[in-house]
């Protein structure tokens, strides 16, 4: 015992008099960053690839107007006040005794618009009456010509007997949905007039009671929230004119190069739903790239007034006037439109209702399915050359690691890449600084190479290449790591022929895609 005593208090005082030295360690690390399949479902929405013989097309379709019934046509909520008096100083009112019996015609106020008849979607009635006389007094109030499912509209209300300064009052709101109001007044030949007929009559079990001329009687009908399904008239003139902007963002990536698309059209399509007629005008349809390029899509239709003519039909339905203007290449511009890569495309129209005037006599209709419609449509075959075109996006990063404890000393990026597209890819890597100064510049070690170069896959009937690319981060790298803030991605496609290597035109089989397994391999020195 004694001797393992001994044994034990002579190594620790070996150990306390020796100078302790940093012990140091290189390990190596592997680790995924990315194992995805990229297809362009990726890049568009499903609804605009369409697949034709097994090939892609993109099938582009946005609606730029859409104005119904109550966009072209604004019930503006309306109150009309009617005071009710006598002519006299004053009079004896029996019981059971109509004081006031009178028809009326009440201007809506609708400006520049001329209304015969319009049918209620939805919207209401509020009535309120006072009654300033001492005995109850019984409202009858007709709207002539107003009616719904052939009933015409007629509303009975009791007002509690009152005085001049505290009128006995009483209220009530009526859902006046799916009503037709006839505006044509009493002699049926005007326009914007709802007629009244309005009746007071004395309460039946009630007292005699005399009534002033200061005695004023009082109907406030008001009409709110109305939204139209019909509508008969003039519409007056109206114009509408808009300029839209499209911004695809995934453009911003581009930088130069050339793409070429095979023959390609855009068709605009002005849809007239309503039985009034008008002019259209395309004002400009323009494209801008990422890099500034402004291009304008040149067509004789394009600042040229057409007519569009009114839609026929019903109410069993509507049959609208369809208006189209075709771009192709055979009479504009539409190719280069198209490869100019837009990251902006500004589109300008105008529409005017009733340029020549009221020449329909006032039997403009416009009904529940009408619509007012301005749709651009784009066919495009994804069959695409693509010469030097350079994609670049910047991504932020923080690589900074502490040289005291653990740090890189070396690494790659290893890519094994599954191209079913026919288009090859050389990816750069640029790193910058905190100022977005360019201070190293990595190239891969190969290309993601075309599938035109690979075999066909029996499980998927489609081409496939396959690639291997490092990105090899040497010790110049490494020791800046704690400087690099950002990482440009930078690649250049191309679509070379297998045979040739000459750049040209290739379909785009439908379900391409492009496998990616992207991982890291480091060295790191580890001090304790």
């Amino acid at each position: 015992m004694r001797n393992k005593l001994l044994i034990i208090l002579t190594f620790a005082l070996l150990l306390s008099s020796c100078k302790k030295e940093k012990t140091v360690w290189e390990t190596d690390w592997s680790a995924p960053i990315i194992n995805d399949t990229l297809s362009l479902s990726n890049l568009v929405n499903d609804s605009t690839l369409t697949n034709t013989s097994g090939y892609y097309v993109v099938d582009f379709n946005r609606t730029l107007l859409d104005r119904g019934v109550n966009d072209v046509l604004t019930i503006a909520d309306t109150v009309i006040h009617k005071n009710y008096g006598i002519a006299f100083a004053f009079i004896n009112v029996p019981p059971n005794y109509t004081f006031f019996n009178e028809e009326s015609e009440n201007d809506l106020g609708f400006a520049d618009v001329e209304l015969k008849q319009i049918v209620a979607r939805e919207g209401f009635l509020d009535i309120t009456v006072k009654n300033p006389v001492e005995t109850k007094a019984f409202f009858n109030i007709k709207l002539v010509g107003v009616t719904k499912d052939g009933i015409p509209f007629s509303e009975d209300l009791v007002a509690d007997a009152g005085t001049i300064a505290d009128p006995g009052e009483v209220s009530v709101t009526i859902d006046l949905s799916g009503y037709s109001f006839n505006l044509t007044g009493i002699d049926g030949n005007e326009r914007n007039l709802l007629t009244s007929k309005v009746t007071v009559t004395s309460d039946p079990n009630g007292p005699t009671v005399t009534m002033s001329s200061s005695h004023i009687v009082k109907v406030d009908v008001g009409l709110r929230g109305i939204y139209l399904d019909y509508a008969r008239g003039y519409f007056g003139n109206q114009l509408v004119s808009d300029t839209t902007d499209f911004i695809f963002d995934m453009m911003d990536v581009v930088q130069s190069g050339a793409v070429d698309f095979p023959a390609s059209t855009i068709k605009f399509e002005i849809e007239n739903g309503i039985k009034v007629g008008a002019t259209g005008l395309l004002t400009k349809l323009s494209s801008e790239n990422s890099y500034g390029s402004l291009l304008d899509l040149s067509h004789a239709q394009i600042g040229t007034a057409f007519t569009l003519n009114p839609a026929t039909g019903g109410w069993n339905g509507i049959t609208p006037s369809i208006k189209e203007i075709v771009f192709d290449q055979g009479n504009s511009n539409v190719e280069q439109f198209i490869e100019n890569l837009g990251r902006k495309y500004t589109a300008g129209y105008q529409i005017e209702i009733n340029p020549w005037g009221n020449i329909s006599a006032g039997s403009d209709e416009i009904y529940p399915d009408s619509r007012f419609k301005v749709r651009v449509h784009a066919n495009l075959p994804l069959s695409i050359g693509f010469d030097g075109l350079i994609v670049q996006d910047t991504f932020p990063v923080d690589l900074s690691q502490n040289s005291s404890a653990t740090r890189v000393t070396k690494g790659e990026l290893l890519l094994k890449a599954s191209n079913a597209f026919p288009i090859s890819a050389n990816v750069k890597l640029i790193f910058l600084n905190a100022n977005k100064a360019v201070i190293h510049t990595i190239n891969g070690t190969d290309v993601i190479q075309s599938a035109e170069y690979g075999n066909i896959d029996a499980a998927s009937g489609l081409k496939i290449m396959h690639s291997d690319i490092k990105w090899i981060l040497g010790s110049e790298v490494v020791d800046d790591l704690n400087s690099i803030k950002y990482i440009i991605v930078q690649s250049a496609f191309n679509t070379p022929n297998a045979n040739t290597s000459i750049n040209e035109q290739f379909q785009i089989p439908a379900g391409a895609f492009l496998g990616v397994k992207l991982r890291t391999r480091f060295t790191t020195e580890n001090q304790f």
